[in-house]
C-alpha cells in the first residue's frame, strides 16, 4: 500500500484519543477499513512497514492487545519484538526511563506500551524519539480500544452516530476503556450514558458529558447498543461490592433487560468476559454481540494505527 499524502497526520505518538479531531478519526477509521480488506485475503500480508521495528512492550498481562498488535505489526510485515514484564529488568528493579532508553538504543520505530501506572507511554512519549502507542495505562486510556469499538458501531451504523445512544455498564471508576468510549464516541455524535453501583462510579462524574444511572432497566430505555466492562473481582475484596451475585442480580445484563432497549440493540464487551457476571452467557453469542466484530477490528484498526506513527 503507497502512503497517502492527501491527509496530513501530524501526530508522533498516540497517548490518548483526546488528542484526534474528528477528521483525524475518520481518516484513521477508513485508513482501518481498508486493512481489513487485507485481513480478508488468502495472503493476509503486505509489504508496507517492511525494514520498521516495532517493540511490544506489556507490563501487564494481555491477550487481545497484545496479540492484535503483533498480528498487525507483521501483517504489515513490520518486525515486531515482544517483551514482558517478567521477562524484563523492570522485575529486577530497573527504572521504566532506563528500560525506555535501552530499547530506544536498539533503534525501534514504534514502541506499543500497557503499564500499570496512568501516564507511563506519555512519560515515554516525552523521553523516546520513536513513536508510542499507548495499549492502556492505569485507569487513564485504552484509545485503540475506543477506536476499535467506534470501527465496530461504524459498520453497523454507518458513518454518522448522531441520534445514537451507547450505555456502558459496569465499573466505571476504575476503566480507561470507559473513559476513552466516552470521548471518542461523544466526538462521533454519539451520546453516551453510563450506569454502575455507586461504589463503582467515579467522582466528579456528574460534571462528566453523558447521562449517570445506578438503575439498569432506567438506563437501558431507549440506547441503541450496550457496551458491559469486565468486572474486576479485587473490588469485593476491597469493599467496594459485598456480594458477586448481588452484583449479577442487579446489573447482569440479560435478554429480558436488553428487551427494554431499542430494538436491534447491540451488545459489546471488550473482554475478557465474565460470563454470567457481567453479561449473560447468551448475550455473549446472541445474534446482537459484536464482540468477535470487535476482536477482528483491533487488527485492522492498529494496522492503521502503526501504520500512520510508521511512516509519518
Amino acid at each position: 500500500m503507497e502512503k497517502d499524502n492527501r491527509y496530513l497526520w501530524k501526530h508522533k505518538d498516540l497517548l490518548d484519543v483526546t488528542q484526534l479531531s474528528r477528521e483525524d478519526t475518520d481518516h484513521l477509521l477508513d485508513l482501518a477499513a481498508s486493512f481489513q480488506e487485507i485481513n480478508k485475503r488468502p495472503v493476509k500480508k503486505v509489504p508496507t512497514l517492511k525494514g520498521k521495528s516495532i517493540i511490544l512492550f506489556f507490563a501487564e498481562n494481555s491477550t487481545r492487545t497484545k496479540t492484535s498488535f503483533d498480528i498487525a505489526g507483521k501483517r504489515l510485515s513490520a518486525d515486531t519484538h515482544a517483551l514482558s514484564k517478567s521477562g524484563s529488568s523492570i522485575n529486577k528493579g530497573e527504572s521504566l526511563k532506563d528500560t525506555g532508553q535501552t530499547l530506544m538504543a536498539m533503534n525501534p520505530d514504534v514502541i506499543v506500551i500497557r503499564h500499570s501506572s496512568s501516564g507511563a507511554a506519555e512519560y515515554l512519549a516525552r523521553l523516546l524519539p520513536c513513536s508510542i502507542v499507548n495499549a492502556g495505562d492505569g485507569w487513564h486510556a485504552h484509545p485503540t480500544q475506543a477506536l476499535l469499538d467506534s470501527y465496530s458501531l461504524r459498520q453497523v451504523w454507518g458513518p454518522s452516530f448522531k441520534g445514537k445512544t451507547l450505555l456502558i455498564l459496569g465499573d466505571i471508576a476504575h476503566s480507561r476503556v470507559a473513559r476513552s468510549n466516552l470521548y471518542l464516541l461523544s466526538l462521533l455524535g454519539c451520546k453516551v450514558r453510563f450506569c454502575g453501583p455507586s461504589t463503582l462510579l467515579p467522582p466528579g462524574i456528574d460534571g462528566w458529558n453523558c447521562e449517570v444511572f445506578t438503575d439498569i432497566e432506567e438506563a437501558l430505555k431507549g440506547v441503541d447498543a450496550c457496551m458491559c466492562l469486565r468486572l474486576q473481582l479485587e473490588r469485593q475484596e476491597a469493599g467496594l461490592l459485598p456480594d458477586l451475585l448481588e452484583y449479577s442480580r442487579r446489573f447482569c445484563l440479560t435478554r429480558e433487560r436488553l428487551n427494554l432497549a431499542n430494538p436491534g440493540c447491540k451488545v459489546l464487551h471488550p473482554g475478557p468476559m465474565n460470563r454470567g457476571l457481567e453479561i449473560a452467557d447468551e448475550l455473549a453469542d446472541c445474534p446482537e454481540s459484536l464482540v468477535l466484530d470487535q476482536v477482528s477490528a483491533g487488527v485492522a484498526v492498529r494496522m492503521a494505527v502503526l501504520y500512520l506513527l510508521a511512516t509519518r
